[in-house]
């Protein structure tokens, strides 16, 4: 497949986080970019060029919303494919433990809210790369 400008659709690589807190609530983010814009997901976002998955979630995590954490274990991986969007997206998600750091909106443009839900408590409206985690949790 190619795009409007005739540039070959390849898959890009993504990392998220499911991040619990002591009494079992899940951080999650309300989007603000596609994919996905005005849906709840886990945090995370793109692996850079030469950057390791681990790498690329423990930056993502710090980047968005200020949090200093751990690999736990890895989770799941979900897809999204959107041929409407010219996106196709490969996820790779983690279990992450917080070591430091508090909670803080730090990309306001990219995300519109990040708050703390109760896993029988959560939005309707979630990212599909984020529906996984919760088949698995």
């Amino acid at each position: 497949m190619t795009t409007s400008t005739q540039q070959p659709i390849l898959p890009r690589i993504g990392v998220g986080a499911v991040i619990l807190d002591d009494d079992r609530r899940i951080l999650l983010v309300l989007r603000n970019r596609h994919p996905e814009a005005g849906t709840w997901s886990i945090p995370g976002g793109k692996v850079e060029p030469y950057e390791t998955l681990e790498q690329a979630v423990i930056r993502e995590i710090k980047e968005e919303v200020n949090l200093d954490v751990e690999i736990d274990r890895l989770l799941c991986t979900a897809e999204t494919v959107s041929p409407e969007t010219e996106e196709h997206w490969v996820s790779i998600l983690y279990v992450v433990r917080i070591v430091g750091g508090t909670v803080q909106n730090r990309e306001p443009d990219a995300l519109r809210d990040v708050q703390w839900f109760s896993l029988d408590a959560l939005p309707e409206n979630l990212a599909c790369f984020t529906v996984p985690v919760f088949e698995v949790l």
